[in-house]
């Protein structure tokens, strides 16, 4: 079996309540967390690893990498509370 190294941009948020979670915007729904940057980095590396794993099957391509754009934007805020109430 050969191997190959894929690459996949990867975007980590850091939680309120601490520690990080880490998405693949390649990969819908390949999601992991971690206490530390590091460890959120190895989980996702982990997930990524076994959502190939399956979504590669035989017969089925691999996911490759999908080109991502980050954006900014302004937004109103009207001094509401954030929940609405």
């Amino acid at each position: 079996m050969s191997e190959s190294r894929l690459r996949y941009t990867v975007l980590m948020e850091q939680n309120e309540d601490g520690g990080y979670t880490v998405t693949v915007p390649s990969l819908p729904g390949c999601i992991s967390e971690g206490s530390t940057r590091e460890e959120a980095l190895a989980h996702i590396e982990e997930a990524i690893a076994g959502y190939i794993e399956v979504a590669g099957k035989p017969g089925r391509p691999i996911p490759v990498e999908v080109s991502v754009s980050l954006n900014n934007v302004s937004v109103i805020f009207t001094g509401r509370s954030r929940s609405g109430a």
